[in-house]
């Protein structure tokens, strides 16, 4: 075993915590189904934000990042708008208004309000519910994966085997370290729901915080006159059509092979196929995990726009301080790490291996915990979804209507345990975290897209539409992966927004439109903007002092403005911890900026508390 007793005891008593934590709060979260999955709709929006921040820091994504640091440098920066990471600046400025103005438990139940009743409803009722589920089981799928090789690093199996009643396939060892902690997470967000999750999320948060920090002071300490052994494109965060600045030749030769096969070689290309997806994959607004929960549990629109806005200034600094931190030390101490598994590298082990080379004891205890935290606390989210989509959409929506909440709560413990299960088989057969993320944000998502935008923005486009252009993306996300398992993805994703967005359009013209009650409700409490000027017309007529959305434009400004925030909120700790300090000062300066016009267009013009008296200019 590579941990000292120190180290061991922290992570205990942590996992200990949780699991009290869960027994705790499992008598509030049983009082009723919005109890359980948005805790009650009461909680602060600051700790809301903590909470989804906490989220997405979690252990695969960092891995991950942490490889990508190492490889691409600060053009790495770019790389997670794969998600795509500004999603989160949409959201900010008017997509988590308009959610939670549905004021409904989940997305698929959103449907609802959109579209009414009728076959074409439930039917579109079944296709979210579907993707919500395919969406959950991929990212548990990812987060065991991620969770298995990291603790593998640490708790080497031939130290536990002569503990263990079984023997475990050396192919299956992480697969058997993430089972053990899955649990764990299982344990604490099923008894405890939302509530739960966010009070175990915040504490998540403050320990990776500390942790973050203390890694990167180690490196910055370690950079004192030493000079990183990368190519001089390295600390270029901008490309040019392909990666020429990039080359690894007589440094690390390994890395080059990573740059092909991770197919970024063509990195013009790829920007721009990220860029356009992300862009759609943002207007469509939040998928249906924890994401879309976290701003359906906001106390109102006001609170759900300042949670979102709020993730990115607590996420990004912190999270890339670790990242910058850990590439940096892997850099100056490569040789050390033995990432070397037969005549190949393992990027994805940079993470752990940098941690227990250079964390010493008592904070390697620490950070353990927070990350063993970040694993549990995004897997419990995503859990919490998943039992959202089966419990409210399946079982009391079609079996058991008039339920009680003693039967709701086993119900909602019993879908906890299935979905758990399934993600812990899906992760058996994935090959590693990187392959599971590229499906899930770019093939899976890329039969989301178009369906998602259009509800929003047009007005003829109804159940029938919403059906098939989800249905017309999302088989062939499914299937075109398996036909070509060497392409990437994303390099799928104009093929299945295009034969979704098909769907949508002869789906919507081929059906009859939504009843005119129905969208006019939408239309008077949602207040989009977008094509809907029959139904403007018709609210305006019942309604003279009914002023529309004119914030298109403003919306537009804000989230270039705040993308440029974003960018600069990322670039800050990885100009810090390299000691481009001329760069960190630009980079403030723009950051200032941008603050200050985001709280004359964006922040003064939060709807009022009271959606009476909201007003748009």
């Amino acid at each position: 075993m590579k941990l000292s007793a120190l180290d061991v005891g922290i992570v205990v008593t942590y996992l200990l915590a949780v699991i009290v934590l869960g027994l705790v709060l499992k008598k509030r979260a049983s009082q009723d189904k919005e109890a359980y999955l948005l805790g009650g709709k009461k909680l602060p929006w600051y700790l809301l934000g903590l909470s989804n921040a906490s989220d997405m820091f979690d252990i695969s994504g960092t891995m991950w990042m942490v490889s990508l640091a190492f490889v691409y440098g600060f053009k790495s920066l770019w790389i997670p708008w794969l998600w795509p990471v500004f999603n989160q600046v949409f959201m900010m400025m008017y997509l988590s208004v308009w959610l939670r103005r549905s004021n409904v438990t989940t997305g698929a139940e959103w449907i609802g309000t959109r579209f009414g009743t009728g076959p074409g409803v439930t039917a579109s009722h079944t296709i979210v519910v579907v993707f919500a589920l395919l969406s959950c089981l991929g990212f548990l799928a990812y987060g065991f994966v991620g969770l298995g090789k990291f603790v593998e690093i640490f708790l080497p199996y031939d130290s536990v085997a002569e503990y263990l009643p079984f023997d475990v396939k050396p192919a299956y060892v992480p697969h058997f370290y993430g089972s053990v902690f899955t649990a764990v997470a299982v344990f604490y967000a099923i008894l405890g729901g939302m509530t739960s999750i966010v009070v175990g999320d915040v504490l998540k948060y403050a320990i990776m915080t500390v942790s973050a920090f203390v890694i990167a002071g180690i490196a910055i300490v370690h950079m004192q006159g030493h000079y990183l052994p990368v190519p001089h494109g390295w600390f270029d965060p901008f490309f040019g059509w392909t990666l020429h600045d990039l080359d690894w030749t007589d440094i690390f030769d390994e890395v080059n092979e990573k740059i092909s096969s991770d197919g970024f070689s063509l990195f013009g290309i790829f920007f721009a196929l990220m860029t356009f997806k992300g862009i759609l994959a943002s207007l469509a607004g939040p998928a249906p995990n924890y994401d879309m929960q976290k701003v359906l549990s906001a106390r109102s629109p006001r609170d759900a726009a300042k949670m979102s806005g709020f993730v990115s200034v607590v996420l990004l600094p912190v999270r890339y301080a670790m990242v910058t931190g850990f590439a940096v030390l892997a850099l100056l101490y490569f040789d050390q790490l033995g990432l070397k598994t037969g005549d190949s590298i393992d990027f994805e082990k940079i993470l752990p291996a940098a941690i227990l080379q250079f964390v010493p004891a008592g904070l390697l205890g620490l950070l353990l915990a927070g990350l063993l935290a970040a694993f549990m606390g995004t897997f419990a989210g995503t859990l919490n979804a998943a039992q959202a989509y089966l419990v409210n959409d399946i079982f009391l929506k079609y079996l058991k209507p008039d339920a009680g909440n003693r039967q709701v709560a086993w119900m909602n413990y019993g879908a906890g345990i299935l979905v758990a299960g399934l993600g812990i088989w899906m992760g058996f057969y994935a090959r590693d975290v990187n392959s599971i993320l590229q499906w899930i944000v770019s093939a899976l998502y890329g039969g989301y897209v178009a369906a998602n935008v259009l509800k929003w923005h047009w007005w003829r486009f109804n159940a029938g539409g919403f059906f098939w252009g989800m249905l017309a993306g999302i088989v062939p996300a499914l299937i075109l992966p398996v036909v070509f398992p060497d392409t990437l993805e994303l390099y799928f994703f104009p093929v299945l927004f295009g034969l979704s967005l098909i769907g949508c359009v002869a789906g919507s013209l081929l059906t009859p439109p939504t009843d005119e009650r129905t969208l006019n409700e939408f239309y008077r409490t949602v207040r989009p903007w977008g094509f809907w000027k029959p139904v403007r017309e018709r609210v305006q007529a019942d309604d003279p002092g009914f002023r529309p959305n004119r914030g298109a434009w403003r919306d537009t400004l804000n989230v270039a403005i705040g993308v440029a925030a974003q960018c600069c909120l990322t670039l800050l700790p990885m100009y810090a911890i390299t000691g481009m300090y001329r760069h960190l000062a630009v980079v403030g300066g723009i950051l200032f900026a941008c603050s200050l016009i985001l709280k004359k267009t964006w922040w003064d013009k939060l709807p009022a508390e009271k959606e009476e008296i909201l007003e748009f200019s």
